[in-house]
C-alpha cells in the first residue's frame, strides 16, 4: 500500500527466507500497517518477495567470502558492510527505509546508525546474539585482544541505537550496563506461533505410544551446543538401564557433526544412538510427537547462561518435558516443564533421564506445564504485539490515518528447523554450515 510507514531491515549473517525471528518480524509489521524491505545476503536467487508474506521486499547482495580467520572475517564483515550501506542509501533516496532495524552478528553497523539519525530516521537494534560470549564460548581460551574489540562494538551498537529490542531479560540487563535506559529496551522472546505447530491443539495429557522411550535433540551441532555431553549421556543412562526399552535421536547438523559421529562410533552407541540429519519441518514435528523426553545438553557458560535456545521453546510448545543445566534463562523459559542438573555432566543427565523415564506421572505434568507455558507466555502471539509497538511509537506520526492490514496467513518457510540455522560469526572461527534456532537469544 503506497504511503505506509516503511521499516528496512538489515541482516549480516543469513538470508532474509531463513531467518525465522525476521520472518515474523516482517509479518508482524505488515500486518500492523507498516511496508518492509529486507536488506541481507543472497540465499534462493530470484527471490524478490519473502515468502509467505504479502508484499516484503527482499534487496539481497552476494556474500564473496566466509570468514575463518581474522583476515577473511574482516573481509567478510567489510564487504558487508558496503553492500548493506549501499542498498540502505539507496533505500532513503527512494523514500523508504522511514525506520531501520539492524540485527546481529555482526556488531559493526553503528556507524550507519549515526548516519541515518542525523537524518531523524529511528535505529532499532534487534540483539540477536552476545557476541563476545560466543567468541569466548567457542574458543575456549579468548583472545584479550579479541574480546576487547568485540565489547567496543557491543556498546557501540546498544550505544548508537534509538531503541532495543532484546530476545529476554538477560538480554535487557546487559544492555541496561552499558548505559542504554531501560525504558528504550523492549523484550521480545524467541519462539514459534500456535500455527507452526502441528500438535499445538492435540490433548495435553496424551503421551506418546511405543514400547522404546524416545530422547530427542534437536538444533544446531556447534562447540557451544556440546552435543557430544548428549551421546556420552546415553552411554551413561546405558550403564543404569541396559540398552532396550529406550533410544536417543540426535536431529539436527553443524560443525560439531563429524565429531559426534565419530564418538558414537568409537564407544560403541549406534544401537541407542540415531543421527537423524537436518529434518524439515513435518519431520520435526513427527519426531516431537514420538519424543517421550529432550535433553538439552549446552553446559554452564556464560553465553548459555544469559540466552535463551530456541530449541527450548519447540520442545515446550510440543509439550516436550526437558532435562537442561540450571542456566538462568533456560529456568526462565521452562520453569517446572523442566528437570534440572547442576553441572551439565553426563552422568547427571542420565541420572535426571532415568529417574523421569521411570516417573509417567512426573512427565505428564511437565508435559501439561509446558504447553501451558506456550500457549500463555512464550509463542509468537504474545511477543508480537510488544515488538510491533516500538515501530508503532517511534514512527506513530506516519501511522496516523493508515488502514491496518489483516494479519498474513503463517508460511510453511516458518515450520521448525526448516533450514540450517547458522551460528554467530565470530572472527578467527569457522561457524560452518549450520539456528535455532535453531538460533539463540
Amino acid at each position: 500500500m503506497a504511503g505506509n510507514p516503511h521499516v528496512t531491515i538489515l541482516i549480516a549473517n543469513l538470508p532474509a527466507e531463513r531467518d525465522r525471528r525476521v520472518i515474523r518480524e516482517c509479518l508482524t509489521l505488515e500486518a500492523r500497517g507498516f511496508d518492509v524491505t529486507v536488506i541481507a545476503p543472497r540465499g534462493e536467487r530470484g527471490l524478490e518477495t519473502l515468502p509467505g508474506s504479502r508484499n516484503t521486499r527482499l534487496k539481497p547482495y552476494p556474500v564473496k567470502v566466509y570468514g575463518s580467520g581474522v583476515l577473511s572475517y574482516a573481509f567478510e564483515f567489510g564487504w558487508s558492510f558496503l553492500c548493506i550501506a549501499v542498498r540502505l542509501l539507496g533505500e532513503v533516496f527512494a523514500g523508504r527505509a522511514h525506520a531501520v532495524q539492524v540485527c546481529n552478528p555482526p556488531d559493526v553497523y553503528w556507524p550507519l546508525a549515526l548516519l541515518l539519525r542525523s537524518i531523524g530516521r529511528p535505529w532499532v537494534f534487534d540483539h540477536h546474539d552476545l557476541c563476545p560470549e560466543v567468541y569466548a564460548a567457542r574458543v575456549g581460551t579468548p583472545k584479550r585482544w579479541v574480546s576487547g574489540v568485540l565489547s567496543a562494538l557491543e556498546w557501540l551498537t546498544l550505544r548508537t541505537a534509538t531503541e532495543v529490542v532484546a530476545t529476554n531479560e538477560s538480554f535487557k540487563a546487559n544492555a541496561v550496563r552499558c548505559g542504554v535506559k531501560a525504558d528504550k529496551v523492549t523484550v521480545v522472546r524467541n519462539g514459534p506461533s500456535r500455527t507452526e505447530i502441528a500438535t499445538s491443539d492435540e490433548p495435553d495429557d496424551i503421551e506418546p505410544e511405543g514400547d522404546v522411550r524416545q530422547i530427542v535433540y534437536l538444533g544446531v551441532f556447534g562447540p557451544q551446543d556440546n552435543v557430544e555431553g548428549a551421546v556420552l549421556a546415553a552411554e551413561e543412562l546405558a550403564g543404569r538401564r541396559g540398552r532396550t526399552g529406550w533410544r536417543m535421536v540426535l536431529a539436527g547438523d553443524g560443525e560439531s557433526m563429524p565429531a559426534v559421529r565419530k564418538l558414537v562410533a568409537e564407544r560403541g552407541l549406534a544401537d541407542v544412538v540415531t543421527i537423524a540429519g537436518w529434518l524439515d519441518g513435518t519431520a520435526v514435528d513427527d519426531l516431537l510427537r514420538e519424543a517421550t523426553l529432550a535433553i538439552q545438553p549446552d553446559l554452564p557458560t556464560r553465553m548459555n547462561n544469559l540466552s535463551t535456545m530456541a530449541k527450548t521453546v519447540e520442545y515446550v510448545g510440543r509439550g516436550v518435558p526437558v532435562v537442561a543445566a540450571d542456566l538462568t534463562e533456560t529456568r526462565r523459559t521452562l520453569g517446572d516443564a523442566g528437570a534440572f542438573v547442576p553441572t551439565g555432566a553426563p552422568a547427571e543427565f542420565a541420572a535426571a533421564i532415568d529417574a523421569l523415564l521411570d516417573d509417567p506421572d512426573r512427565r505428564l505434568l511437565m508435559r501439561k506445564l509446558g504447553r501451558e507455558r506456550f500457549r500463555t507466555l512464550l509463542s509468537w502471539e504474545h511477543q508480537a504485539g510488544a515488538y510491533a509497538s516500538v515501530f508503532e511509537r517511534l514512527l506513530a506520526r506516519r501511522l496516523r490515518g493508515r488502514v491496518v492490514n489483516p494479519a498474513p496467513r503463517t508460511p510453511s518457510s516458518l515450520a521448525a528447523t526448516d533450514r540450517k540455522p547458522t551460528a554467530p560469526r565470530i572472527p578467527g572461527q569457522r561457524t560452518g554450515d549450520n539456528q535455532a534456532s535453531v538460533k539463540r537469544g
